[in-house]
């Protein structure tokens, strides 16, 4: 690894050279089939034609202008995101942790707007995660990524995922909002069950609160529906995205209903970046695949395909694997055994994944994969798992 590069990465040493489909290539021409997608975020796959026609095509007019002025194509995925979903407005980001600090700067903002300045504190969940700036580690609270960085921002308070009960016992008259993950990534793949988000969105109207959702990682198609809420019969107040929406582009949003959003006026928020016409271009046209008639329902005939294959091996093998995790194509296998001696081995075989907490290994392929990839996949589990039960 070079000494020029800050050491904050645990890095593979492993370097990629191209990408096609839900493969990548190294410049030896070592084919990995990829399950990790960027961490959820090459959701079309590695240089998908779409993508790289809209790339080129905006890449030769202009790239950049600042929000001095209109962005054309940006207020065109704006309206397609409201028309889609349950929103109003839209703030265009570069990341997912900077759609988290634009919706948690709303939510208080809102507060202010109606007289109440007071209400600033947000409740947030155990084992969560929002991003790396200090906002959004405070938010998460993980002892782990705050540790040598305190003191922490102020204004969350914690509960345990899923607890309705701790919740409730956790509203002041300083609460501001709920920010919940309808399923936790960097936490192990845990789904909050229905009855937990629409417990979620009664709690809210009851105490006037606003319901923020981080859909970071299982927005945009991920779970076989636009956003996971949606599976729920819900609807937020406000919703942070990111990772897929660029698919491999770095592009992120906050969103918000008009109600929501009222007190977000001229000077209140900006990004040089965000919105700008290459990852509008890009964006759009990740719009266009995901939105095209019947993408969706493919996406859930392949998860389907692949959580019955999945579930299949946890029980040959249930000295190596106890459950399979998730929705749609945001899967977790929690292992009994070490998840990083299993990323390794199926590394060496070919098979890219990422960890999570709770000794968890994340599945996060392309929406674009077809049975073939996941009986790839499958197999080169199945041959990891032998060799790991004839080890043990």
């Amino acid at each position: 690894m070079s000494d020029a590069v800050m050491p904050t990465y645990a890095r593979i040493d492993l370097a990629f050279e191209r990408g096609e489909g839900p493969y990548l290539y190294t410049a030896e021409n070592r084919r990995y089939l990829d399950f990790a997608g960027g961490i959820a975020v090459n959701s079309l796959g590695h240089s998908h034609p779409r993508l790289v026609a809209a790339l080129e095509e905006q890449g030769r007019k202009l790239w950049h202008t600042s929000n001095l002025y209109r962005i054309s194509g940006g207020e065109k995925l704006a309206e397609r995101l409201v028309e889609h979903s349950f929103a109003d407005k839209v703030f265009f980001t570069n990341s997912g942790t900077e759609a988290l600090e634009g919706a948690i700067k709303l939510a208080r903002k809102y507060h202010s707007h109606h007289g109440q300045p007071q209400k600033y504190r947000i409740i947030t969940c155990d084992s969560a995660f929002h991003g790396r700036t200090m906002t959004a580690l405070s938010a998460a609270g993980n002892a782990k990524h705050l540790e040598g960085f305190g003191p922490q921002t102020p204004g969350f308070d914690h509960v345990a995922f899923g607890n309705l009960n701790e919740l409730r016992a956790a509203i002041t008259e300083e609460t501001a909002a709920i920010l919940v993950e309808p399923i936790q990534g960097e936490g192990g793949i845990r789904a909050a069950s229905m009855d937990f988000l629409k417990g979620l969105r009664t709690v809210c109207d009851e105490f006037g609160l606003l319901l923020i959702l981080d859909e970071v990682q299982c927005g945009n198609g991920r779970t076989g529906k636009f956003f996971a809420h949606e599976w729920a019969g819900i609807t937020p107040d406000v919703l942070a995205t990111a990772k897929g929406i660029g698919g491999g582009f770095p592009l992120g949003a906050f969103m918000a209903t008009d109600k929501a959003a009222a007190g977000m006026k001229p000077g209140t928020h900006g990004s040089t970046y965000g919105g700008n016409p290459l990852a509008m271009a890009i964006g759009n046209a990740v719009l266009d695949v995901l939105l095209e008639e019947g993408f969706l329902d493919g996406v859930l005939e392949i998860s389907d395909y692949a959580r019955e294959q999945f579930d299949g091996l946890v029980a040959r093998y249930p000295d190596i694997f106890e459950e399979v995790r998730g929705s749609g194509l945001m899967l977790g296998l929690k292992c009994k055994v070490l998840n990083s001696d299993v990323i390794a081995a199926m590394r060496a075989g070919g098979l890219l994944s990422v960890g999570a907490a709770d000794n968890v290994i994340r599945l996060l392929p392309p929406l674009t994969i077809e049975r073939a990839h996941v009986d790839e996949a499958i197999a080169i589990l199945e041959d990891v798992s032998q060799k790991l039960a004839q080890a043990a």
